[in-house]
């Protein structure tokens, strides 16, 4: 599911929230507020070093990983 960039998209969910001014920390990652208390971060990823980076941040940070899962970018996404 890799882009004309070679960029993979992630949807990754959390136990938790982080609002979206944490954007920035994660390389410009979608931040989503979800009904149910939970975070859900999407966008694309350059490759599996920075997808272990941005998971680092997460633990680094204390919340819980719900999942994740490589996603089809929608057309309306941003690059």
């Amino acid at each position: 599911m890799s882009t004309a960039s070679g960029s993979t998209w992630y949807e990754i969910r959390l136990h938790g929230r982080l609002d979206s001014r944490w954007s920035d920390w994660f390389d410009g990652l979608t931040l989503t507020a979800g009904a149910d208390g939970s975070t859900t971060l999407r966008g694309p990823v350059a490759d599996q070093a920075a997808l272990y980076g941005v998971l680092q941040r997460l633990r680094d940070l204390g919340l819980p990983l719900i999942s994740i899962a490589q996603i089809e970018p929608n057309t309306g996404d941003k690059p």
